[in-house]
């Protein structure tokens, strides 16, 4: 499902910006989260929406939430499927 986004076009800052994105902070937040000018946050989400196709910010934050799996490289990150509290691992077959 990620093609549909276009996640593939994003440089690697890119998508840590659009990880970010989908916590909910302000440009300033991001920017000192990231040790980044808050104008290089702002052009950074310019880019995301457009390689991604979207119109505004929000929407960005929106893939960023529905394409964390894509986007996460933390494989202790709670907000993977897998790791989530109360998902049943399928037992392999043999």
């Amino acid at each position: 499902m990620t093609g549909v986004w276009r996640l593939e076009s994003l440089t690697g800052r890119e998508r840590e910006v659009l990880l970010l994105l989908g916590t909910g902070l302000g440009n300033r937040e991001l920017a000192r989260e990231l040790g980044i000018a808050e104008r290089t946050v702002k052009a950074h989400i310019a880019n995301i929406v457009d390689k991604t196709g979207q119109q505004t910010r929000t929407q960005a934050a929106i893939i960023s939430a529905l394409a964390h799996e894509a986007l996460c490289s933390d494989t202790h990150c709670t907000r993977h499927l897998a790791n989530a509290p109360g998902h049943r691992r399928r037992a392999s077959v043999a």
